[in-house]
């Protein structure tokens, strides 16, 4: 080899590591392009790093702005810019912490065709390094990744990725605190019932009508493999800002994501509206902690066609006016013409819901309404002991497997192996129905015994917090249902609810609010 060609190869060497070294080495979805360079923020560590309950000196990189320090003086501000293009980094830097100030944007929308995205518009990556805490700085504040952009925000099990409030940093959050900021918004371009079909088949070319509640972000394409990044080990507090009437803002929103994202080990806690909401898309969620939610705790509408395994929801346990849920599944209004509905096929594994001490019937702890097929297995329903609120609602009539006025492919939801104990099985307006559904499925109990226990430690009062199985969870019913056999995205299990036993403990370390020696 000549020394001329030694160097050439040399210099292309050292040119693909300088690339490899800017930014996420994440691969943007197909068609998407290749992300800009970095506009600044890795590996800005102060160097020496500041005494501890010192602030750092200084920001990163100048992509951040210097905004002083928190009124204890013990941290330095670095403040996002409201528009992200290109890649950031959020490096783990001593006596620092980031904060964001309205509607802080990664990207631009590039809109619904990754090989042809919207003139002008341009792409973003944040990365999120783990044990970073990112406050909000005002109620209308909110983290909002767009069409062909990603978020990577990574924490791990021992050093979690921690979204909140600045009230929160300032030590000003009580245990009734909430809907202190807008939460974390994912727009991706999996399909979504707005998006122009016929029969539930997207038609060419693809135009999709609605924005995501509460961001007037567009969402929704014809890519259900569509990568939006990679959520792990994530909180996500005091989330769940009113912004009108019926238009809040959660804790996690995700519209339009595709199943090339991942989202896993998300805990919201304590948002004042739903604790996560998906808009349609085809993300699979895994793991997942909601507890304090005002509101629903899993909410999904237009369309998702994804599944969630492992997952807790506990909700306040004090009755409110709203008639709130652990789940609460719809898809598109009623009104809607059956040959263009765009029907919900979620799959459920694997989940404890404790409802609230309800004093009215109409409150649920699973609420199935309008164009959901919906399969939940290996799951449990319960609530406060007490309460009147019934373990299951299927309220709308084309949600019915005895009804003949289904959607193209529709057979309504359906049941196996779920254990459920309320004072109440059913709710009272939908009972028959309910009951017809339910017990049409395999291994199911209708009106058993919980004895869902509390991990050790507990003394919080605010929360429900029996979530592991007790004697009889554990014993009924009779056959757990094979879960990767009902969806690939399953992982085996040989127990229902979310917690087999205390041994189970993929809920610890990372979450807040369930155990004493871990609060909020």
């Amino acid at each position: 080899m000549t020394g001329i060609r030694l160097k050439s190869l040399l210099a292309v060497s050292a040119s693909a590591l300088t690339l490899a070294a800017c930014g996420s080495a994440e691969v943007a979805s197909p068609g998407e392009g290749v992300f800009p360079p970095n506009n600044g923020g890795g590996g800005g560590v102060v160097n020496p790093p500041p005494a501890p309950g010192t602030p750092a000196t200084d920001c990163p990189s100048n992509a951040f702005s210097n905004v002083g320090l928190t009124p204890d003086g013990t941290l330095r501000i670095c403040q996002l810019p409201q528009q992200i293009t290109g890649n950031l980094t959020l490096p783990l830097r001593a006596g620092t912490i980031y904060s964001i100030n309205g509607r802080t944007a990664v990207g631009t929308d590039q809109g619904v065709d990754p090989t042809n995205p919207i003139a002008g518009s341009v792409q973003g990556v944040l990365t999120i390094e783990a044990g970073v805490r990112i406050m909000a700085e005002a109620g209308a504040t909110y983290l909002l990744v767009n069409r062909g952009s990603q978020l990577f925000a990574e924490g791990t099990a021992t050093n979690p990725i921690v979204f909140t409030s600045r009230p929160n940093i300032e030590g000003a959050t009580t245990l009734d605190s909430e809907g202190q900021w807008g939460g974390v918004v994912l727009a991706g371009r999996a399909p979504q019932s707005s998006c122009n079909q016929v029969g539930g088949v997207l038609t060419t070319p693809v135009t999709c009508g609605k924005t995501i509640e509460g961001t007037a972000a567009n969402y929704g394409g014809n890519v259900p493999s569509d990568n939006s990044g990679r959520l792990r080990y994530v909180q996500i507090k005091y989330s769940g800002f009113v912004v009108g009437n019926n238009n809040e803002l959660q804790g996690l929103t995700l519209g339009g994501v595709g199943n090339g994202t991942t989202i896993d080990h998300i805990q919201v806690y304590n948002s004042s509206d739903d604790g996560i909401e998906i808009f349609g898309g085809t993300v699979n969620l895994r793991h997942i902690v909601i507890n304090g939610a005002d509101d629903d705790g899993l909410d999904t509408d237009e369309g998702w066609r994804g599944g969630a395994q492992f997952g807790i929801v506990t909700q306040r346990p004090a009755n409110t006016g709203s008639r709130s849920a652990g789940f609460e599944f719809s898809s598109f209004p009623g009104s809607e013409a059956l040959a263009t509905r765009y029907v919900s096929r979620p799959f459920i594994s694997n989940w404890t819901l404790v409802g609230r001490n309800a004093t009215s019937n109409a409150h649920t702890v699973a609420h199935f309404d309008t164009g959901n097929d919906a399969t939940v297995i290996n799951s449990v329903f319960t609530n406060v002991a007490g309460s009147a609120a019934a373990c299951l609602d299927i309220a709308d009539a084309d949600t019915f497997t005895s009804m003949t006025t289904l959607a193209p492919g529709q057979t309504g939801p359906n049941f196996r192996s779920v254990y459920m104990s309320c004072g109440t099985s059913y709710r009272a307006a939908n009972a028959a129905n309910s009951a017809t559904v339910f017990t049409a499925g395999t291994n199911n109990t209708a009106a058993g015994g919980s004895t869902l226990t509390a991990p050790a430690g507990t003394t919080l009062t605010n929360q429900v917090l029996t979530f592991i199985n007790g004697a009889n969870e554990t014993i009924a019913p009779a056959n757990v249902t094979n879960a990767p056999a009902v969806y690939s995205f399953f992982t085996p299990v040989t127990y229902i609810g979310a917690v087999q036993n205390t041994s189970d403990t993929w809920w610890q370390g990372w979450t807040c609010g369930l155990t004493a020696d871990r609060a909020c």
